[in-house]
């Protein structure tokens, strides 16, 4: 997603995200009726305890744990009755390079008379490079306030307006302007985080403006996680797409700053934060220079790594030529920043071992049941906790086209609170995929409901997202908030204390029979799929309809 272009940005903007809960027009009665095999929980448990142990460290992209993880999933799929999914071969090569920097500087602010202060590394922010650069040096740089950083000309939008940012450092604010909004309405979808919401987004606009580095502001509440994973994620090696220009189009510097060190830059400044992000939600903003400079230095280890992406596939019986995907992310972050009791591996046992896992479990449910009309691919794939990079290389190099692709089913991170009366549809409302996830429910006497909260932005944020934008329809869902029995105390927990981190590790005494009610889910969604002849589309409106619409037609 780092690396997106501007005019495929533009597009995916141009909607405002998600609309208000809409009814697919597919008649629920007329899908296919499934039936679901037995589906292992002993292939759960163990698949998710092998790729969680700490032999495996993390399984970083390009790391021994890659090996590991790679050759365990080759194993299972065999043994599961899949074939090679790509001309033969299990993989498929992702060309990354791998980043890490080193020997960081202190964050050093200065104002005109020569008054300075500094902010530690990791504690108080972080830093990173996208450029191929053995050191990175930003040498007293004008620091300018841009607001959320957002270039919009279809909404009359502009925080760059009226202001040179060209080698200097820009301030920025995560997520859109009417985030705090209660229901969908607003300039950017009100509560329903845009892809100009994403930090992703954040950087290539201060690239497309010339800056020299870009810092955003965090803020837990819009940016829907604490600073102690923008530390584990943004610190130790990071991972991107290469490209052809070694990174020269990109800033030399992004970055993130705790919300009080940005209180005391805007002081030095002579400004009051709160003032300036309050006007700075308002339209007409004018970016506001707060004579300062910054100044930052940190080395660089870079390395060309291939990671891979494992492809199994089931033959269609009768339409082998059409394609399902059931897909899910195999990596972690390997190392990171280490706990108090000094372990530093980031395990991923919940994100996304279990979805991992869900891959092979529901193979092997597939061969319980034989194969059907459709082929059915099941895909895991490498570096989405770097910017879905796997993901966004097979759905650009598709070793199964894309206009023949039906649709498929995304996995990312199950919820081990218990079995839910409900379930939480990331993106409701924008595909007919909704009605095939409806009827799978039905049958297991659940509810499907929009997400709480579309302000975090969770459809822009895992792999699934890397298909939709080039158009073909993916529907992702997690466990419910209506527990069966119990509360959100192991939910609360995970997202407070255990996401990206050290402690997202396997416990023996989990529940696992929501995470089974989810995975009966998975099953019968994929199986309509592959038992219909219809081909599901976006719903009138959606941003990729179009994409969808020219694809199918052979453009």
């Amino acid at each position: 997603m780092r690396l997106l272009s501007l005019a495929l940005v533009s597009t995916l903007a141009l909607s405002g995200g998600f609309q208000k809960a809409a009814s697919a027009n597919v008649e629920t009665s007329a899908l296919p009726q499934v039936e679901v095999p037995a589906l292992s929980e002993k292939t759960m448990q163990d698949v998710t305890r092998e790729l969680s142990l700490d032999t495996y460290e993390g399984r970083a992209p390009g790391s021994i744990g890659e090996e590991k993880t790679v050759s365990h999933l080759i194993s299972k799929f065999k043994a599961a009755g899949l074939e090679p999914g790509n001309h033969g071969s299990w993989t498929q090569d992702v060309p990354l390079i791998e980043i890490t920097a080193k020997n960081v500087s202190t964050l050093n602010i200065a104002d005109r008379n020569g008054k300075a202060m500094s902010f530690a590394y990791g504690s108080e922010y972080v830093i990173g490079s996208y450029r191929e650069t053995p050191k990175t040096v930003i040498n007293q740089s004008d620091i300018v306030f841009v607001g959320h950083g957002i270039v919009a000309p279809e909404r009359g939008w502009n925080d760059y307006a009226g202001v040179d940012v060209k080698g200097k450092t820009v301030v920025v604010m995560v997520n859109d302007p009417d985030f705090e909004n209660e229901g969908l309405d607003g300039p950017f979808g009100g509560k329903a985080m845009t892809y100009y919401g994403r930090w992703t987004y954040k950087y290539e606009e201060a690239a497309r403006q010339g800056a020299a580095a870009v810092l955003i502001i965090h803020d837990t509440a819009p940016a829907a996680y604490g600073w102690n994973v923008v530390n584990s994620s943004w610190t130790g090696t990071q991972f991107l797409a290469q490209s052809k220009d070694g990174g020269k189009s990109q800033t030399q510097a992004n970055g993130w700053i705790q919300k009080s060190v940005a209180k005391d830059i805007f002081a030095a400044a002579g400004q009051d934060l709160e003032k300036q992000m309050a006007a700075a939600k308002q339209k007409g903003f004018k970016a506001v220079p707060l004579n300062l400079t910054a100044s930052l230095s940190f080395e660089n280890d870079i390395a060309r790594k291939a990671s891979k992406n494992v492809i199994g596939v089931m033959k269609g019986t009768k339409r082998p030529s059409e394609y399902v995907l059931y897909t899910a992310h195999w990596d972690h972050l390997g190392r990171c920043t280490a706990a108090a009791d000094g372990d530093d591996i980031c395990n991923g046992a919940v994100d996304n071992a279990t979805g991992t896992a869900a891959l092979v479990a529901l193979a092997e449910g597939y061969a319980k049941a034989g194969a059907p009309n459709r082929s059915v691919v099941f895909l895991a794939v490498t570096a989405e906790e770097s910017g879905l990079l796997g993901s966004k290389f097979y759905a650009e190099n598709p070793v199964f086209p894309l206009s023949q692709t039906v649709g498929g089913v995304n996995m990312d991170a199950f919820s081990m609170s218990g079995p839910a009366k409900n379930l939480t549809v990331i993106g409701k409302g924008k595909s007919q995929l909704d009605s095939y996830l409806e009827a799978a429910a039905k049958s297991e006497g659940r509810t499907p409901e929009m997400e709480p909260t579309p302000e975090k932005g969770f459809y822009y944020r895992s792999d699934h997202f890397s298909f939709a934008k080039l158009g073909v329809p993916m529907v992702y869902f997690e466990g419910g908030d209506d527990l069966v029995t119990g509360g959100k105390a192991a939910a609360d927990d995970y997202e407070m204390n255990r996401y990206h981190a050290p402690s997202d590790e396997y416990d023996e005494k989990w529940d696992w029979s929501g995470v089974m009610s989810d995975l009966k889910l998975y099953y019968r969604v994929g199986r309509m799929l592959a038992m219909t002849d219809a081909w599901p589309n976006w719903n009138e409106g959606d941003e990729f309809r179009a994409v969808r619409d020219k694809s199918r037609n052979g453009k």
